[in-house]
């Protein structure tokens, strides 16, 4: 049975126990509400470890002050029975004042990376995320952890802060889980309309636009995300807050695509805003 632990002091316990008896841990960082892809991950993680934590936690120091901390989908009994099913060990969900006590004031910070794609328009969000993986690295002392490739911002950035801190720790990416008509699973998809969630999959179709393109012989990222931005279109209750194709290890803009590119865009409908990329190389 999947155990719930909500105190740091408990988790360290277990993972000690784990550690002296010469098992490996994986680990599964989430703000919860789970769905098919968080579950691959944790499945993946169940095939390559000897114990499985998940960590639920919806960390406010991610979200700005306008932003859907509050409406954010909460549902540890169903997220504890899920991860069950999947394999895990442990669940790892504890308060805010358990990570941030009074008095907390350090911040873990990867310049660069963070500043274009979503660190452009969510200022402080990646502050946030490196300070709260960093927490739970320490934590879990997990062998390796797994992320998903929709946050490829994230997960450039996250393999940067293990690299430069020196963090013992294998970070392992797993592919995109899409549903049926190609929208990325994401738990913001329950916070659409109905007519929203109808228009959504366009992001994932500019995207394949965009790589056909690219298989033709495009190569102006100019003309690219102006292909991008007609699909897109489409989705007449969408609003675009930004198409990008940059190099998909360094992040930086490219006007010509060479190599490995990172094609990459986030729309709002309403007040949510939908993430979604492709790895392409040309």
């Amino acid at each position: 049975m999947t155990r719930c632990i909500q105190e740091i002091v408990e988790l360290r316990s277990v993972v000690q126990n784990a550690k002296a008896a010469g098992q490996s841990v994986g680990l599964v960082p989430t703000m919860g509400a789970l769905h098919e892809g968080h579950l691959s991950l944790v499945r993946r993680a169940r095939g390559e470890n000897d114990v499985v934590i998940v960590s639920v936690f919806v960390n406010p120091t991610q979200f700005g002050p306008r932003e859907d901390f509050d409406r954010y989908p909460r549902d540890l009994a169903r997220d504890l029975a899920l991860c069950e099913q999947a394999g895990a060990d442990a669940v790892f969900a504890p308060s805010a004042a358990e990570m941030y006590p009074p008095g907390f004031c350090t911040w873990v910070n990867v310049e660069g990376l963070t500043e274009g794609l979503c660190g452009r328009s969510r200022p402080g969000h990646f502050r946030g995320v490196c300070t709260v993986v960093a927490k739970l690295f320490n934590i879990c002392q997990p062998d390796r952890a797994y992320f998903g490739e929709k946050d490829a911002q994230q997960l450039v950035v996250v393999k940067r802060m293990v690299q430069d801190l020196n963090f013992p720790i294998e970070i392992v990416p797993c592919s995109t889980v899409r549903e049926p008509d190609g929208l990325a699973m994401s738990s913001r998809n329950m916070l659409l309309t109905r007519e929203q969630r109808q228009q959504a999959p366009m992001l994932y179709k500019a995207l394949k636009e965009a790589e056909r393109l690219i298989k033709t012989g495009v190569k102006d990222t100019t003309a690219l995300k102006q292909a991008i931005a007609t699909v897109l279109g489409e989705a007449s209750l969408g609003q675009v807050d930004y198409i990008e194709i940059v190099d998909a290890e360094t992040l930086a803009p490219m006007e010509t695509v060479w190599g490995e590119c990172l094609i990459a865009l986030a729309v709002r409908f309403g007040e949510v805003r939908l993430i979604d990329n492709i790895r392409v190389t040309a």
